[in-house]
C-alpha cells in the first residue's frame, strides 16, 4: 500500500521545520554568529528547539508510515499524526520563550513520546504476531 495520509503530515512538518531553520539563519545573520551559538542564549534556544524538531519527527514519521503500509486504522493514523504536529509546535513554542513554562513544555515533550510510543508498540505487536 502506497501512503496517502502520513505524506500530508510530512509535509506540514516539513514546512515547520523550515520556519524553524529560518528563525535559527535570522538570528545568526542579526547576531553575526556563523558557528555555534556565539553565548547568545537566544540564538541557543532556537537552534535547540530546530535541533530537537529535528532528533523526534523523522522516527515518528518512519513509525507512522509502517502503520499506514500496514492498512491500520486510519484514524489511528489521523490521530497520532495530528498529536505529533501539535506537539512539536507546543514544544517549539515553550522552548522558544524565556522564561519557559515547563509544564506546557512537558505536554509537548510527553506527546510527542506518546506517539512514538503507541506506533513502535503497535508495529511491534502487529510484527510478532506475523512472525510468531
Amino acid at each position: 500500500m502506497v501512503p496517502i495520509i502520513v505524506p500530508v503530515y510530512a509535509s506540514i512538518l516539513a514546512l515547520i521545520f523550515v520556519f524553524l531553520s529560518v528563525r535559527v539563519i535570522m538570528m545568526r545573520a542579526s547576531a553575526k554568529v556563523a558557528i555555534g551559538h556565539g553565548g547568545n542564549p537566544s540564538l541557543e534556544r532556537r537552534m535547540r528547539v530546530q535541533a530537537n524538531f529535528a532528533e523526534y519527527v523523522p522516527l515518528a514519521l518512519i513509525l507512522l508510515t509502517f502503520l499506514e503500509m500496514q492498512s491500520h486504522s486510519r484514524y489511528l493514523i489521523h490521530i497520532l499524526a495530528l498529536v505529533l504536529v501539535f506537539a512539536r509546535i507546543f514544544h517549539a513554542y515553550t522552548v522558544s520563550q524565556e522564561p519557559e513554562n515547563l509544564q506546557l513544555r512537558g505536554i509537548g515533550v510527553l506527546a510527542t513520546f506518546g506517539v512514538l510510543v503507541i506506533a513502535a508498540v503497535v508495529l511491534l505487536i502487529n510484527g510478532l504476531r506475523a512472525i510468531g
